[in-house]
């Protein structure tokens, strides 16, 4: 996770855009929902950031929306966002939030915007403008193609081409945009010619950046985008030695009595933020999915156990942290100095903030206790917790503090992974795509769930 110039930029506009509750609020009585109407109503609110709340031009998530500042960065597009951005419509469709026509028209644009977007052998920046496509800067030297953002998007893509790809006229050409789209991305030319793929490439500074996707953390999906590519694909080689590291990905720990399976490189024996277990797996369905290293269905219900058990526990004693408010994930964050900023909050990394989109994604690896947390949300807290697109992004009861904000990576992942839960909708779309099966198989992967 690229955290440096976030901080900077969350840092610095933090006295125009952090909101502190430093008074109490009354909440009023909310009706009483059922479990599905409530999933429902959270599903909706999330879907709203990413069709009320579009970049006007392109149709794509913007990176943020600050509640009182709406007009802040209101230009810069996210990529990664922007393709859990594409599932959430298609979570839209299913549920009725909006028509199938409405969806065609709003991807058809979002889609030609790609198209015509800057791209780096393939890949598209971390950031685009809006308006003119032309990529943003995410930090100095990172100012040309991002492989991880670009597999986010393109899982988003393949899900869009699947659902649509036996419509209509116009539906039938939003999925060739979406195929045509993906096959763009030149995964093997982002290897250096070596067994590891590389996280960016820049036109004015190559590969200065030097960053190796290694695992285990949040980019599993870039290398399973990489290996299912029928245009530019990479060699089971470059998975086993770059991603797995010949192995050494492996973990032998164990937190509270649950494996943590697979090792972060270069912290080996702790658990990551939450989103690690919601990236890669929005379309890549981890039930019954194993390879040498893993079971990942194992892996994605331990991360839940691991931080769930750690925030009832509450080792730190924090205010607040019980079975019904829990979960740790990359998000705004509260600084020392009651300024807002950005973390990515973790067990190892606690600062007293809990981040919603942490247990709502967490729906299908342990639904009790995420259910029990959006009644929290949605039945105690609503008038300080959530607003028009759902839940704000963090909160801190331990310091009566909430941020108005919301992020695209955040609110985009809450409705997919709630409908995998519900139906396993984004799941099997992604699953059937012949190239996605023929590109798990080439790495050894095989799946109960979806035969092969």
């Amino acid at each position: 996770m690229k955290l440096l110039p976030l901080i900077f930029i969350f840092t610095l506009f933090s006295s125009v855009s952090c909101t502190d509750n430093s008074t109490t609020t009354t909440e009023t009585e909310h009706p009483t929902y059922t479990d599905e109407e409530l999933m429902t109503q959270v599903q909706q609110d999330a879907f709203k950031y990413f069709w009320d709340w579009a970049n006007p031009n392109s149709k794509l998530a913007r990176e943020r929306y600050l509640v009182e500042n709406p007009s802040f960065e209101a230009n810069i597009v996210t990529t990664g966002g922007s393709g859990f951005g594409l599932m959430t419509i298609l979570v839209g469709v299913e549920r009725g939030f909006v028509s199938r026509a409405e969806a065609v028209s709003r991807l058809t644009t979002a889609l030609h915007f790609l198209e015509t977007a800057d791209r780096f052998h393939g890949a598209w920046p971390h950031w685009i403008n809006g308006t003119t496509g032309e990529v943003i800067p995410f930090g100095t030297v990172d100012n040309g193609g991002d492989l991880v953002e670009t597999a986010f998007l393109c899982q988003g893509l393949l899900t869009v081409r699947e659902y649509f790809k036996n419509g209509d006229a116009s539906e039938q050409a939003l999925a060739q945009k979406a195929d045509e789209l993906w096959k763009g991305v030149e995964w093997n030319w982002y290897t250096k010619g070596e067994n590891v793929l590389y996280w960016h490439w820049s036109p004015n500074y190559e590969w200065q950046l030097n960053h190796k996707i290694q695992g285990y953390d949040e980019c599993l999906i870039t290398y399973i985008m990489a290996a299912a590519s029928p245009t530019h694909p990479i060699t089971p080689e470059v998975y086993q030695q770059g991603w797995a590291r010949n192995g050494a990905i492996v973990s032998a720990a164990s937190k509270y009595d649950f494996p943590l399976v697979l090792n972060h490189n270069g912290a080996p024996g702790n658990v990551g933020p939450m989103f690690w277990a919601h990236y890669s797996y929005l379309g890549l369905d981890p039930r019954g999915l194993t390879d040498q290293y893993a079971n990942y269905w194992d892996l994605t219900k331990n991360h839940t156990e691991i931080m769930y058990s750690y925030c009832v526990i509450n080792p730190q004693g924090w205010t607040g942290y019980n079975e019904k408010c829990w979960g740790l994930t990359a998000s705004y964050t509260r600084n020392s100095d009651g300024s807002t900023g950005y973390a990515a909050h973790q067990p190892n990394n606690d600062k007293g903030v809990i981040s919603p989109t942490a247990a709502l994604s967490s729906f299908p690896y342990k639904p009790d206790a995420a259910m029990h947390f959006l009644r929290f949300l949605y039945e105690e807290k609503k008038n300080q917790y959530v607003g028009f697109a759902g839940p704000y992004d963090a909160f801190s009861p331990k310091f009566n503090w909430v941020t108005q904000r919301y992020l695209a990576i955040d609110q985009g992942t809450i409705a997919p992974m709630i409908e995998n839960h519900r139906t396993g909708l984004l799941w099997n779309l992604f699953m059937q795509a012949p190239e996605i099966q023929n590109g798990l198989q080439n790495l050894g992967f095989s799946s109960t769930q979806h035969g092969f």
